[in-house]
């Protein structure tokens, strides 16, 4: 896949504009949003992901249009697993609602400057070391069994960076937006939101080590790695808010992920097979075992996520009966 300078500069510029548009919007009107609001956010982000898949699809290609896809939807699942854990921070530090969209923005920059980090990593590790293949894929499985293990997302109690900055510096316990420090009696002190953002930062750090491989597991263009990640966490506060209480009757999306990330690492591992250099494998040779074809990969995470979400419904309606 070829992509002109053109192509990449336009992305970010646009990428950077709907940003700031975000931060300003945000700065100037504190807020708990309304459902209409977010609705109609929510909306126009995923159809500017459609059509950019469309446009990828007629431009550069069907096959490079189905991994945009099948990245996406990968992402935008991971992402919606991530506000799980965004609803129990939240929760757990009582953040005002009026704040509320500010943290959130924050956070989904962090997730933006951290994934691009590892895209970019990770563009060179497979240009440069093709069996990093087989570490990707071994990480997926052991994620993807650690997902269905721990059927209960943790809160941020057993965050050590969190626990680390809290005995060891002196807060205060007044809110003051986005500030994350103020003054008192000639005293620096830092804010709640400080540790607000150590939570979601570290969170969001950590949910790039997994989303990063996974993306990989279906396209190896880095453009397409980025640009799937990014309309993955467009209009991520808008989902939290539109959402609220009904993330809690996704019960069975950790499962649901597992099944895709195990599936993407079994790719990962055939594919770092069919391309092997390892001198310790087949005396460095590929081996002739079967590539799954991305239309596959993509029908695969489209089931699994209709029926996880089939499953949850029903189970949750089947307990509040």
């Amino acid at each position: 896949m070829t992509v002109s300078t053109i192509e990449w500069a336009v992305t970010l510029s646009v990428t950077v504009a709907i940003l700031l548009f975000d931060v300003v919007w945000i700065a100037r009107r504190p807020h708990e949003p309304t459902m209409k609001e977010c609705a109609i956010a929510l909306s126009f982000y995923v159809g500017l992901a459609i059509a950019f898949g469309v446009w990828v699809w007629n431009f550069h290609g069907s096959q490079f249009g189905l991994e945009f896809f099948a990245g996406w939807l990968t992402e935008y699942s991971l992402s919606v697993d991530n506000l799980f854990i965004f609803i129990i921070i939240m929760a757990s530090f009582k953040v005002p609602k009026v704040y509320q969209q500010q943290a959130l923005m924050v956070g989904i920059i962090l997730a933006l400057i951290f994934r691009g980090i590892f895209i970019a990593v990770g563009a060179v590790a497979i240009e440069r070391f093709s069996w990093i293949f087989y570490l990707f894929g071994a990480f997926l499985v052991y994620t993807a069994a650690k997902l269905v293990r721990d059927t209960e997302h943790d809160d941020d109690g057993d965050n050590k960076i969190v626990q680390f900055a809290q005995r060891h510096l002196k807060f205060t316990d007044k809110w003051d937006g986005l500030k994350l420090w103020m003054h008192e009696n000639g005293q620096r002190l830092m804010t709640p939101m400080f540790l607000v953002i150590v939570a979601l930062g570290t969170t969001d750090l950590m949910f790039a080590l997994d989303s990063i491989p996974a993306i990989y597991g279906l396209t190896q263009q880095p453009y397409l790695v980025f640009t799937a990640n990014l309309f993955a966490l467009m209009g991520l506060r808008q989902l939290y808010f539109l959402l609220g209480d009904l993330l809690d009757r996704l019960v069975f999306l950790p499962q649901g992920l597992a099944i895709i990330l195990g599936f993407i690492g079994v790719k990962l591992v055939l594919h770092a097979l069919h391309e092997n250099t390892l001198s310790f494998i087949n005396n460095g040779e590929g081996l002739a075992v079967p590539d799954i074809p991305t239309l596959w990969s993509l029908g695969v995470i489209i089931l699994t996520l209709f029926l996880t979400m089939i499953a949850s419904l029903i189970k949750t309606r089947a307990q509040r009966s």
